[in-house]
C-alpha cells in the first residue's frame, strides 16, 4: 500500500511541476494596468508561428522559470502571426516591435509603461533571446537586465 501511495505521489508531483500555471496576456492595456498595479516590469515575448521553440520549451516551461517570472514579471505574449487578432492588436504589436528594435523571433523585452491622457509611454529596460544553457543563467542574465545596480 505504502509503494503505491508514494508512487501516486511522485506521478502527481511530477504532473504539478510541469503544468506551471504562467498567465500570459495578451492585451497590451490590461497588462500595462496589472504591470503598474503590481509595481512590476512587463517580460514582452514577441513570437510568431514557425519560430524555434527552445525559449518555450528550455526557460518559459521550467519550474526555475515559473517561480522567478511569478516573483518578478508580468508576462506579455505578442504573437506577430495571430490571424484571431484584430487589425488594431496587430497594427499595435507590429509597431511595438520596431520600437523596441526586435529583428529575429522570439525575443524578449522588459519594459515598463505608462499611460496619460491617453498617450503610452514605454520604458525600455532591455531586451534578450534564446541563449543555451538554462533557464537558470537566462534568469540571471534578465535579473541582471532588471536589477542593474545590484
Amino acid at each position: 500500500m505504502t509503494k503505491k501511495l508514494l508512487t501516486l505521489l511522485f506521478f502527481l508531483g511530477s504532473f504539478l511541476m510541469q503544468s506551471q500555471n504562467l498567465v500570459w496576456r495578451t492585451n497590451m492595456t490590461d497588462a500595462i494596468a496589472i504591470s503598474n498595479e503590481q509595481r512590476k516590469p512587463m517580460l514582452i515575448l514577441f513570437t510568431a508561428a514557425g519560430v524555434p521553440d527552445n525559449l518555450q520549451n528550455e526557460i518559459f516551461k521550467t519550474p526555475d522559470f515559473a517561480v522567478w517570472s511569478r516573483d518578478n514579471v508580468v508576462l506579455v505574449k505578442l504573437d506577430l502571426s495571430d490571424i484571431n487578432a484584430s487589425d488594431s492588436d496587430k497594427e499595435q504589436n507590429l509597431r511595438l516591435k520596431n520600437a523596441f528594435g526586435v529583428v529575429d523571433l522570439p525575443e524578449v523585452c522588459f519594459a515598463s509603461a505608462s499611460i496619460r491622457k491617453n498617450k503610452t509611454t514605454f520604458s525600455a529596460l532591455g531586451k534578450i533571446a534564446y541563449k543555451p544553457g538554462g533557464a537558470r543563467s537566462w534568469i540571471s542574465e534578465s535579473d541582471a537586465i532588471l536589477h542593474p545596480s545590484e
